[in-house]
Formats: structure tokens, C-alpha cells, sequence
């Protein structure tokens, strides 16, 4: 494999010499950045995020022999026989509540009134739901029959102690940070957010809400990129909008506190697009240009222990390149699985992609009826075409393109 990681230059007003493929900077991506350190996070704060480590159950959950049912606690034997025409009556002794202690011990006909989960008293073995009974005058009429054990939660069966609960490496979902705290869990041994800092330039930028100048655009890419990072669990520490100015964004560049930044424009061969020169003085610049598209503007290096993504400004560029770099690094540092997070199926082609050998195509597409259709406006800088898109398509360097009729592997822009 033909490498060009290593023969970057200053490449303002005279264009790439050489390209990096989708491959050689995933395997950059994947050899150089690994999972963060864990730290123990609150278990109201868990949710979503990684585990670090096995959780063993110190105790058992139940902790106690517990009621499943409003009812009565019985020798289950005794109740053998009973029916709506052949009650059986049983003197009541006494009652058990959730949360307190039972000191009535049931004898041969007797029984205790029980609430769901209270503690089961002495010699009972099953519960009578209320509804199979009739109580009057200190008497209980059973109407039916119940089995030893029934609708009696015992100790350990939801979770032994000793066991193991949940396993490193698991994203911890609401009811897996509810099992944590049925063990009496406070913290939870997590892998570390990534910490990353989005940096937006160009001079022809605005903010919503900011008066805009006829030929000034609204900045979108921050709000893309916040939501990306939230998405693949990364702790968003600032976004900083720069101008088209060398000291601006090395400042903002070589600022403490980041393990991951996301540069949105100048990445290109224009005479502003300070950003990749600046990652090679001040760090490495390990990749500039990659035969994709869009996103061929793409480049990827470090500052220090920060790893640096320069994005495209174009909007959909910019969508495409962090999907398939930083996207991948931040949920790589992360602890979560770095494939892509879109849902996948195979569908049947409608109209031909078209595609080019020698570059990898991030093709927009949209289901219909007759199947899976390119979309006609797909621009680098038409953003909105990934709202009129149902998901997207990869064609690999090699592929001249798909003909109607064949299947595809479309990832879908719906979360899973």
C-alpha cells in the first residue's frame, strides 16, 4: 500500500500533490488513539456511559424471603383443597409490612396478612393473592389453592451475591444503572468522556441571532458537531469561534484541556486556511488530503497528547469526515465500539450510484417505494440534503459504481 502520510507541505493555492486513503487514515486513527483512563462517576450521572470494570454484588437482592403479592402468608400445604364452594378458614395472627421486621411465626392454621414486598414471617412458604380470599372477624376463607413458593420472592433470585452483574465494556443503559442501585452501588467505575473542544473558523461566519452581512453566512457546524459528540459520548468543553487570523487559532489550537479537537474550515488549499500548517508547526500534521468524497480536504494530526481533526467547512464534508475519523476516535477513547453508530440493512438499488475509481464516495440517499434512489442535489455545502436523506452509502475506491437492481449496505441517519 502506497502511502502519503508523510509528504505533507504547505499546500495553500496549489492543491494536494498527494492523497492519503480512507483506509490509511483509519488505521492512523485506530493505532494511535486508546481507551482513556476510568474514574468513578455518581450513579445518578452513570447513565450512557462505559463500564471500566466487572461490578460483583456484595449482597443478595432480595436480601430476605419477600411477598410477590397483597395477600396471606400460609403453610402452603394447607391450602390443598380449597375451593369456591369448599373454603378453607384460617385464624389471622397478625400482619407483615414493607420495611419492617416480622416477628409472628404462622402456625398449622393460621395465617398472616402480607403486603408485597414485606419480609415472609416464620413457617409461612406461599402467599394467598387477596383476591382468591375472604377475611371476617378475624378469619381468612381461602378459595383456592396455592403451591409451595408461590408468589414468594426468595432470597438471591434476583441477584447472588458474589456474581457478577454487569461486565466492563458495557454502555450502561436506564435499567442496567437501576440494577446498580438495587446493590447499593453509589459510584461506578466508568471509562473517562473524551474532552473535546470544537474550534470554528472563517471570517464570513455568524452566529444565529448576530446581524449578518449580505455576503456572510449563519455558522452551522458547531451546532452538527456538538450534537455528533454528544452522540458518540464525548464531554464537549468549549466551542470557540475564531477568526481567519494565524495567532487566533493557534492560540486556540495550543490551548490545555482537550483530548480530542475539531477544526470546522480552513482546511483547505485556500490562502486563509491557516489550520494545517499551524498543527505542523505546532505539533504533526500526519494526514492532509484524502481521496473521498466530499471531505478530501480532510486533515488529522496532534498537538501534544490531543489528537487534531481539521473538517471541511462545507457542511456535509464536514458531517462525512467526522463520521469517519473523529467520530470513530472519540468513541474509540471513550470505551464504545468505533464502527459507525447507524443502524445498517441491505436494500435493493432503484437508480445507479455513480462513483469513480480511486476515492471512497459517501453517496446520500433515499428510500421509495421502487428502492434505495440517490438524491439529485448532493453538494458538499447543501446541508439540507442530509434531512431530505433516509441514510447513506459507502462505495469503496474500487467500485466504478452499483446498477440498479443490485443491493446496497445503507446506514441509516435514524438512531438505532
Amino acid at each position: 500500500m502506497t502511502s502519503s502520510i508523510t509528504r505533507h507541505h504547505d499546500v495553500r493555492m496549489r492543491g494536494f500533490a498527494a492523497r492519503s486513503t480512507v483506509e490509511e487514515a483509519i488505521h492512523w486513527v485506530d493505532a494511535h488513539v486508546s481507551r482513556l483512563a476510568s474514574v468513578k462517576e455518581p450513579l445518578e450521572s452513570a447513565h450512557g456511559r462505559v463500564l471500566a470494570e466487572d461490578v460483583i454484588a456484595a449482597l443478595n437482592v432480595p436480601a430476605f424471603d419477600r411477598s410477590a403479592m397483597d395477600g396471606y402468608a400460609v403453610h402452603a400445604e394447607e391450602t390443598s383443597g380449597a375451593g369456591m364452594y369448599n373454603p378453607l378458614s384460617f385464624k389471622l395472627i397478625g400482619q407483615s409490612l414493607p420495611g419492617r421486621a416480622c416477628d409472628v411465626t404462622v402456625e398449622p392454621g393460621t395465617v398472616v396478612r402480607i403486603m408485597t414486598g414485606a419480609p415472609m414471617p416464620a413457617g409461612a412458604n406461599g402467599v394467598v393473592p387477596v383476591e382468591l380470599t375472604r377475611e371476617s372477624n378475624g378469619q381468612v376463607e381461602v378459595t383456592e389453592p396455592v403451591a409451595v413458593g408461590k408468589h414468594v420472592g426468595r432470597v438471591g433470585e434476583d441477584i447472588g451475591s458474589g456474581t457478577t452483574v454487569l461486565s466492563a465494556g458495557r454502555r450502561l443503559r436506564p435499567q442496567d444503572v437501576a440494577v446498580l442501585a438495587s446493590i447499593g452501588a453509589t459510584e461506578v467505575p466508568v471509562v473517562s468522556q473524551p474532552r473535546v473542544r470544537i474550534i470554528v473558523t472563517g471570517n464570513e461566519l455568524v452566529r444565529p441571532g448576530e446581524a449578518r452581512a449580505e455576503h456572510q453566512i449563519y455558522e452551522a457546524n458547531s451546532y452538527l458537531l456538538s450534537g455528533l459528540v454528544t452522540r458518540d459520548g464525548g464531554h464537549l468543553t468549549s466551542i470557540e469561534h475564531v477568526p481567519d487570523q494565524r495567532d487566533a487559532i493557534l492560540r486556540a489550537l495550543t490551548a490545555p484541556g482537550a483530548d480530542v479537537m475539531l477544526v470546522s474550515g480552513g482546511s483547505s488549499v485556500g490562502a486563509e486556511d491557516h489550520a494545517p500548517s499551524l498543527v505542523a508547526e505546532a505539533g504533526e500534521l500526519v494526514i492532509h488530503g484524502i481521496a473521498m468524497r466530499p471531505s478530501s480536504p480532510t486533515g488529522i494530526g496532534r498537538i501534544g497528547e490531543a489528537i487534531v481533526f481539521l473538517l471541511p467547512g462545507n457542511p456535509v464534508s464536514c458531517l462525512c469526515a467526522y463520521d469517519f475519523f473523529a467520530g470513530r476516535a472519540i468513541r474509540h477513547l471513550g470505551g464504545r465500539s468505533p464502527d459507525w453508530p447507524y443502524r445498517r440493512s441491505s436494500e435493493t438499488l432503484a437508480r445507479k450510484l455513480v462513483s469513480v475509481v480511486g476515492r471512497t464516495d459517501y453517496c446520500r440517499v433515499r428510500q421509495t417505494a421502487e428502492g434505495i434512489v440517490p438524491l439529485a442535489v448532493s453538494g458538499a455545502s447543501i446541508l439540507s440534503s442530509t434531512t431530505r436523506a433516509d441514510g447513506f452509502v459507502i462505495l469503496p475506491p474500487e467500485s466504478e459504481g452499483i446498477a440498479p437492481g443490485k443491493s446496497v449496505d445503507v446506514l441509516w441517519y435514524d438512531q438505532p
